[in-house]
């Protein structure tokens, strides 16, 4: 990393005008068009499908095994993202993985609160294992609301008797819907992206009046048992860095496989930027490192 590499995207973010309380539409609009600073590469193999009823996007880097599935969730607050805003991410983290990625655009609130996310999430994992793949053939990722909709998709598999994945990775994950933890105020002037009072506008719209505190919708307070290996991947000046590391403490207790890597200095879902920041490549090369070696090996 160079610290150039970074500032310039921090310049990026916070240049933007900022206003305040933005309708979900306008909201997704200004999502959509940071993802034109951050193309996908022209040799990406792209395929729409219906993944059960939820619109999906295989996206592939040249040569990936197309034998190995992620099922990525994109990030934003259950209220802004989509197959596009993710499209190089996935890319990237095909390359890495060794393996086709599966986007999906699940519903969102406030239009579709929850738990439509995690309903939807369920079902694109159930399609994938109906195209003939073996759950041990299949990884979860997810950022930011995605990584707390990748833990709620665990969750939901494990009640319902669902074989789980071999893996899954959570990117600097969204797993409390109350905000209670302490980074939320220590790091909420170095946070150049997500900050508690539009966190809290956005859990709003998603529970609609739901407990905060319902495992599916913030699974810091779940039960873990049972869960597959995890990968918590979360930077140092993140305002959720301490949603990643109750995280990983809660899954070690409930006797699950969990890492975690604290990247220092980097700012939230560091990843989308790895077309610009070296730290990003790096996160997402060791995030495919995790796949290859417990999925379809």
């Amino acid at each position: 990393m160079t610290v150039q590499e970074l500032n310039s995207i921090i310049e990026l973010l916070t240049s933007r005008p900022q206003p305040e309380n933005p309708p979900p539409a306008e909201m997704r609009e200004r999502f959509e068009k940071l993802a034109t600073f951050l193309p996908t590469p022209g040799d990406a193999r792209t395929e729409a499908v219906d993944a059960g009823g939820v619109p999906g996007e295989w996206v592939s880097a040249p040569g990936a095994n197309q034998d190995r599935a992620v099922l990525f969730l994109h990030g934003g607050g259950y209220v802004i993202g989509s197959i596009n805003t993710h499209r190089t991410l996935a890319y990237n983290l095909s390359k890495a993985a060794d393996a086709r990625i599966l986007l999906i655009d699940y519903r969102l609130a406030p239009e579709n609160p929850f738990p439509a996310a995690v309903d939807d999430a369920v079902a694109a994992y159930k399609w994938i294992l109906g195209q003939g793949f073996k759950p041990g053939d299949i990884a979860v990722a997810g950022d930011s609301a995605g990584g707390g909709l990748t833990m709620a998709l665990l969750l939901a598999l494990r009640d319902a008797g669902v074989e789980p994945p071999a893996c899954a990775v959570p990117m600097s994950p969204w797993v409390d819907m109350e905000g209670v933890g302490e980074s939320m105020a220590a790091n909420h002037d170095i946070d150049p992206m997500v900050q508690k009072p539009g966190l809290d506008r956005m859990a709003g719209m998603y529970l609609n009046g739901a407990d905060a505190r319902q495992p599916l919708a913030s699974p810091i307070h779940a039960d873990l048992t049972g869960l597959p290996p995890l990968l918590i991947q979360v930077g140092t000046r993140e305002t959720l860095v301490d949603d990643a590391r109750r995280l990983h403490r809660k899954a070690l207790a409930d006797g699950v496989q969990s890492s975690l890597e604290e990247a220092g200095g980097m700012i939230h879902v560091w990843h989308l930027f790895a077309p610009m920041l070296s730290e990003g490549r790096e996160a997402i090369d060791r995030a495919g490192l995790f796949i290859r070696t417990r999925a379809g090996a």
